[in-house]
């Protein structure tokens, strides 16, 4: 079977691919509330299936306890428009996705009570590049994907799925609203090269949307897109889970640690020893007076 890379592109056909977050726990502290924000993004989806009647949209609702798709374009009948108003496929979209919020909320109620959690994104985005890969083995012609994280708990599980990306040359670009910007986020975009870019004036999201995002990737080969400022490349560790400036890595399986361990927790190597006997004998050595 032909690896991705190799596969015939149409140029101005896409497969967009949104993760929709849907944490209560984020949306309560937003400036924006989840029904606005949901207004320009059915919007921009609308938009981007009238670009070009090829286009593929779907949407993967992200919750603290659970991921499911809940739109998928190439499978809904009801793409028509209705009197000239939004295509009947927002409500479709807007039930399944009340249906994912009552689930996910359900699910909830069995952890402990007052213990904030992050989104699953590491799920959300996992079934993202699943779906791609099924729509690469479907045929000879397939349209450029495109995707679009932070709990420090799913690092290594967001990274293996970023560079899952990377190799399958499935950009990832990220549209970030919350008052603190994601790390993770920042480095799925860079790493796969895609666009991170966090509006300034939420009242107008849906202009963001249209004018950075809706760009299809031949047209962003001649298009000057925003580019990072800085991109924050800070790790979390395997031991406590935590983001850290600096640390110990495993020379062995690359595993990171805020603290000296003897023996990595993930292979097993056994560290310092050598190090320490190394230098001890250096010691040794520089106090031991010349004859």
């Amino acid at each position: 079977m032909a690896s991705a890379p190799s596969k015939l592109y149409a140029d101005d056909v896409s497969l967009v691919v949104v993760l929709l977050d849907t944490n209560p726990f984020f949306w309560s502290s937003s400036s924006l509330s989840f029904s606005q924000f949901l207004s320009h993004v059915l919007a921009f989806l609308n938009a981007i299936l009238t670009l070009n009647q090829l286009n593929q949209v779907v949407v993967i609702a992200t919750g603290y306890n659970s991921c499911d798709y809940v739109f998928d374009s190439s499978s809904d009948l009801n793409r028509s428009f209705e009197n000239g108003r939004m295509p009947v496929m927002c409500s479709s979209l807007l039930q399944k996705l009340e249906e994912f919020l009552i689930t996910d909320e359900q699910l909830s109620k069995e952890e402990p009570e007052g213990k904030i959690k992050p989104s699953l994104f590491s799920g959300s985005l996992s079934m993202a590049l699943c779906y791609i890969q099924r729509v690469f083995r479907s045929g000879a012609l397939h349209p450029h994907p495109r995707g679009s994280l932070d709990g420090p708990e799913q690092y290594v599980a967001i990274m293996n799925a970023i560079f899952s990306a990377q190799r399958s040359s499935v950009p990832i670009d990220s549209c970030y609203i919350g008052s603190q910007n994601s790390a993770f986020l920042q480095q799925a975009s860079y790493i796969t090269g895609g666009v991170h870019h966090k509006p300034q004036n939420l009242d107008g999201l849906f202009q963001y949307l249209m004018t950075i995002f809706a760009t299809d990737l031949h047209s962003r080969s001649f298009i000057h897109l925003p580019k990072p400022v800085g991109v924050d490349f800070r790790a979390s560790c395997f031991c406590h889970k935590n983001t850290i400036d600096m640390g110990y890595i495993c020379s062995v399986c690359l595993s990171i640690f805020c603290k000296h361990h003897k023996k990595c927790s993930t292979c097993g190597s056994v560290f310092g020893q050598a190090q320490s006997e190394a230098a001890s004998a250096s010691d040794k050595k520089r106090k031991t007076p010349e004859t």
